[in-house]
């Protein structure tokens, strides 16, 4: 199994790059996303995923940091999504986001992405819920952003909405419910943080 792979970045393409290490040039599946984050000619550490395909075929899927290649690995074990699908979901949602969409069962956001209907984005939800927890959702997220790995998305609904869960769970509110009222704010997408948690403490009244 290859953990990682250190080296050079050669080339970069539409969902793939080539990283060369001891002679060797390997050509890596990746997000979207992470072909921004990187500029040919540097030096990169790729965390990668070895898939073997019906076929037997060998490819490479590779992210920036562990953590995001422990999302990828629970999403291709959701019935229905592979690698490919999985890579999808990836490239147009960060991991941090999906963890948080995952949690508040935010099927609409997942169903952004590309192959994935609201009825895949709600048999995914239900498959991987158990697998994420509030607290380290929040401790990841924290960490990306304090590296700077995160700054992009710093502002984005899910952001918005994971501050506000948190406020309320400082509050004394149970996680489930914090999730259940901020989900249910409407129009959330052009709140403030401090706009979300007042409606989600207006929805708490109504439990």
């Amino acid at each position: 199994m290859i953990s990682f792979i250190k080296g050079r970045l050669l080339e970069l393409y539409e969902e793939a790059l080539i990283v060369e290490t001891g002679g060797i040039g390997y050509q890596i599946q990746v997000p979207l996303s992470m072909l921004s984050e990187v500029s040919v000619g540097s030096e990169i550490q790729v965390y990668t995923y070895l898939h073997m395909g019906q076929d037997s075929s060998l490819r490479l899927y590779g992210f920036s940091c562990r953590e995001d290649l422990e999302v990828f690995k629970l999403l291709i074990g959701v019935s229905g999504i592979g690698p490919k699908g999985a890579l999808g979901v990836l490239s147009v949602i960060s991991p941090d986001d999906l963890r948080f969409a995952v949690l508040s069962e935010d099927a609409k956001t997942i169903a952004r992405a590309p192959g994935i209907g609201i009825k895949t984005a709600k048999k995914l939800i239900l498959e991987l819920k158990d697998k994420f927890k509030l607290e380290d959702a929040f401790e990841i997220k924290k960490g990306h952003v304090a590296s700077g790995e995160d700054e992009a998305s710093g502002t984005s609904i899910q952001d918005r909405k994971g501050e506000a869960v948190q406020a309320l769970t400082a509050l004394g509110y149970s996680a489930a419910e914090a999730m259940k009222a901020v989900n249910q704010v409407s129009g959330a997408e052009e709140l403030s943080v401090e706009a979300i948690l007042k409606a989600a403490l207006r929805k708490m009244t109504l439990f």
